[in-house]
């Protein structure tokens, strides 16, 4: 398989799902890690800190570069494979076996991904573009405060408590964990299988593993908003 290939032949296409999933899981991960640190009721300092160094570190600068280069393959493919799977059968089968032979969140992944896409876009609004945008191109900058380390930082935290002072926006993010969550059911153990990274003494380790990340990360994302809805909300 040559380079062009692996962005359009329907094998390299997967390869490319599997390989940015992979990644954008790990990224999961630490974000997960970052926005956890808002429950330590201190008044968001330790989360603001957390996010600072997220934010001013060029490590990580360098990696959210990366980051959305992945996102946005890993986007792509997935549109165009939902697109191929539509266009090479465009006649639906005349009994549908329904869960017997996949789960609905798998043969759903085009929904399930489009609607992260809008929640990405909504939640990208409401704290990238504030966060590394503040101050240019008319954008609001966010608040700054001192924090216990001594630094003036951006204050997220007091973001994230007029963002989700608003119900609706708590039931926007709720859902699309919930889309997250089967979303991650499918993706999480279709990726390995994809890379070949499939053994019948590991895989059942990796698909315990993947329902575990699938169902407690999204949780986490989705208690962060009702938290500060229910407690701290401005």
């Amino acid at each position: 398989m040559n380079f062009s290939q692996i962005f359009t032949s329907s094998i390299g296409k997967k390869i490319v799902m599997g390989v940015t999933g992979i990644f954008l899981v790990s990224f999961l991960m630490v974000h997960a890690g970052i926005n956890a640190c808002m429950f330590a009721n201190d008044g968001g300092d330790l989360f603001n800190r957390a996010a600072h160094f997220m934010g001013s570190n060029w490590l990580i600068r360098t990696m959210e570069i990366i980051l959305f280069a992945g996102l946005l393959a890993h986007i792509f493919q997935g549109l165009a494979l939902t697109l191929d799977h539509k266009t090479h059968r465009p006649v639906k089968y005349a009994v549908n076996p329904g869960n017997e032979t996949s789960k609905w969140y798998s043969r759903s992944m085009g929904l399930l991904g489009t609607l992260l896409l809008m929640f990405l876009i909504i939640h990208l609004y409401h704290f990238w573009t504030p966060s590394r945008l503040g101050g240019s191109f008319g954008v609001q900058p966010l608040a700054e405060k001192w924090v216990s380390s001594g630094e003036m930082v951006h204050d997220l935290y007091a973001e994230m408590q007029e963002e989700f002072s608003e119900l609706w926006v708590v039931i926007v993010y709720v859902l699309a964990m919930g889309s997250l969550a089967y979303h991650l059911l499918h993706g999480f153990q279709s990726a390995f299988r994809t890379l070949g990274l499939s053994h019948k003494k590991y895989t059942p380790t990796i698909e315990k593993l993947g329902v575990a990340f699938s169902i407690l990360v999204p949780a986490l994302f989705a208690a962060m908003p009702v938290y500060i809805y229910l407690f701290h909300k401005n």
